[in-house]
């Protein structure tokens, strides 16, 4: 998790459980500062992605609130959607198109009428260094490609916030150090 943007991300009483499961986040707090990074580390099952998902506002949590900056997105009577919330998430499986080529990925999550064609698009993926892959087929791509692109993707619409959920486990050892230190750096 990163607050790369500059907003802080604040979570307060963060409570959610699933129908015939156990309580999955129970009162949890955490502050992230603006310009930081943040891990999350935990067994498998014990919340991480669903907090994601929450902050993101792919789920809504049962009680509890979550700020990015200075702005409510989860509260009593207050739910900002997913589009309206400026937070950028690479997924676990990339979640990427496959009927669609690496820019219009890059571009899905940018305002209709830049989706095909903007700047953002090349300067996201001149920062993953794939610009001259923007033609090519998803299901050409590696694994290390693939998460670029996904990368890339996040980084479109210029996030406040950027959440990674484990978006190198499936990348074999070698690759995985690589990109973890070009994020790093990218983050910087």
């Amino acid at each position: 998790m990163s607050g790369s943007g500059g907003a802080s991300v604040s979570v307060s009483g963060l409570t959610k459980s699933f129908p015939g499961s156990p309580s999955v986040l129970d009162g949890v707090d955490l502050s992230v500062g603006a310009g930081t990074s943040m891990v999350l580390l935990g067994p498998s099952g014990c919340g991480k992605t669903t907090l994601l998902r929450i902050i993101a506002g792919l789920e809504r949590p049962d009680a509890g609130t979550v700020r990015v900056g200075d702005r409510e997105l989860v509260g009593p009577g207050t739910f900002v959607t997913p589009d309206r919330r400026n937070i950028g998430m690479v997924f676990q499986d990339w979640a990427l198109f496959s009927h669609l080529n690496v820019a219009r990925n890059v571009g899905f999550g940018l305002p209709r009428p830049e989706r095909r064609s903007s700047p953002r698009i090349d300067e996201s993926l001149r920062m993953v260094d794939m610009e001259t892959m923007s033609d090519r087929e998803i299901d050409t791509l590696s694994g290390g490609q693939r998460q670029r692109v996904a990368l890339a993707r996040a980084l479109a619409p210029r996030p406040e916030v950027l959440l990674l959920d484990e978006p190198f486990s499936n990348l074999d050892a070698t690759l995985r150090s690589t990109l973890r230190t070009e994020l790093r750096e990218l983050l910087k």
